[in-house]
Formats: C-alpha cells, structure tokens, sequence
C-alpha cells in the first residue's frame, strides 16, 4: 500500500469514527490490531428496538475506500477470508477485554466511494458460521 493510500485509509477511517459517532454509537477502540489482523473500529450501539429493555451492543466495523467502482463495490473486498481474520480479531479481543463477553455483536461495514462523505452503512453485514 502506498503512502497516499495509507492516508486516504486513515482519514476514511476517521470519518467513518465521525459518522458513527453522529449515530450515537460509542467508538471504544480504533486500528485494534491482534496476531493475523485488525479491526477497525469497535463500537458500542443501544439496540432501541426492544423499548421496554435496551440492550448494549459490541460492533466490529471494517472500513473501506475505493476510488471508483469499476472493480465492484468497496464492500465486496470483505470477503470470507477477511471475514475470518475480523471474527478471530474480535475473538481475541473479546479475551482480552472480558467486561464485553456477555455483549450481543454484530458486524458492520462502512464503506466510501472516492469523495463521498456519507458512508454506505451494512449492519450485520456478516456474522459467525
């Protein structure tokens, strides 16, 4: 990856810690990164769905940047082996921070298309075989 890429990475990942926090999610840990990967970010999220019980939950967030989508969707480039190393990130996270073990997850993406400043958001957008 070259330097520029690297910078464009750093600030899609900071706009995507931006936007998510506009969303009322609690970002608690940025570029974690574990033997065989990194996650991104790794969020707090208040499922509001059941009204009577909120439930706190962890989320994974891998993000992602393409300048054009001529080669697909930047979403796509999270494939089953990237999948794999982002769940044994989160599994070794989960170790060494057990006050989240008993936490509902889910797995998101964000992704951003050359300029764009509103991410494309996919909740649950993979989950554990």
């Amino acid at each position: 990856m070259g330097l520029l890429s690297k910078i464009i990475g750093q600030k899609k990942e900071q706009d995507a810690a931006t936007y998510l926090q506009s969303q009322q999610l609690q970002i608690i840990n940025q570029n974690y990164r574990c033997k065989g990967g990194e996650i991104d970010l790794i969020c707090l999220d208040k499922d509001t769905s059941n009204h009577k019980n909120e439930e706190i939950i962890l989320v994974f967030v891998e993000v992602k940047h393409r300048k054009t989508t001529n080669y697909g969707q930047p979403e796509e480039a999270v494939d089953k082996s990237k999948q794999r190393k982002i769940i044994l990130c989160a599994q070794t996270f989960l170790q060494k921070n057990p006050e989240y073990q008993n936490h509902a997850m889910r797995f998101d993406t964000l992704s951003f298309i050359a300029e764009q400043t509103s991410p494309n958001w996919i909740q649950n957008a993979f989950w554990l075989d």
